[in-house]
């Protein structure tokens, strides 16, 4: 199976975005970056992996510099790149590095607002994962090895953090169904289900290009 499309996914915790992008590279046969960015940013920019670790998916801090700057400062471009927060910095070098790996070929990449960083290709497809909360702490502690009494709150704490992040670094705003071209629920699909229906998805898609109405 073959294809030539770069798909991002966001995703809440504990719904399986990770392990539907890492099936669906396996079954595309194409490479798959979650965690594997920090690496591959901290060697393209030779800082420290940690520096990278400590930031993922987190936004700055800084209340000052967000009051200053608006809801959404590093869409506005107003300061230099050594004028921001360190966080904001290394948005920006992760930025280079999935635009680098999205240039050189399909593949999957999962959260870091790839979707925007990345919305000026056109041959992108963007998916999110969801689910309901009973599954996804079931999930949580299945998985991840979670306690079962601190599972739902790690599920909502991470889901926040992920939309403070992405809204933050963005103009958009994360899990609203616009932001993405396929929303799919892994607590009725399965990660199996989920993964068939992207694959079908872009095939359609693929297939309908230039007949859209």
């Amino acid at each position: 199976m073959s294809t030539n499309t770069v798909f991002t996914i966001g995703r809440q915790f504990g719904s399986g975005g990770r392990q539907v992008g890492k099936n669906l590279a396996e079954k595309l046969g194409i490479p798959f970056y979650d965690k594997e960015l920090i690496a591959i940013s901290a060697q393209d920019s030779g800082l420290s992996e940690a520096l990278f670790s400590n930031a993922d998916e987190k936004a700055t801090s800084s209340i000052f510099y967000s009051l200053v700057m608006g809801n959404y400062p590093m869409a506005s471009g107003a300061l230099g790149v050594t004028e921001m927060p360190l966080n904001d910095q290394l948005f920006l070098i992760q930025s280079k590095t999935i635009k680098r790996l999205a240039s050189e070929g399909p593949c999957v990449i999962v959260g870091r607002c790839a979707d925007y960083i990345l919305r000026e290709m056109e041959n992108t497809i963007n998916i999110f994962i969801h689910a309901d909360l009973d599954s996804r702490v079931e999930r949580a502690i299945r998985v991840y090895e979670i306690e079962e009494k601190k599972a739902e709150d790690i599920c909502l704490k991470t889901d926040k953090q992920r939309a403070n992040f992405y809204n933050y670094y963005s103009d958009r705003k994360w899990g609203m169904c616009r932001t993405y071209d396929l929303s799919l629920d892994s607590g009725k699909l399965g990660i199996d289900g989920c993964v068939d229906q992207i694959i079908n998805y872009e095939q359609l898609w693929q297939k309908n290009k230039g007949n859209a109405i």
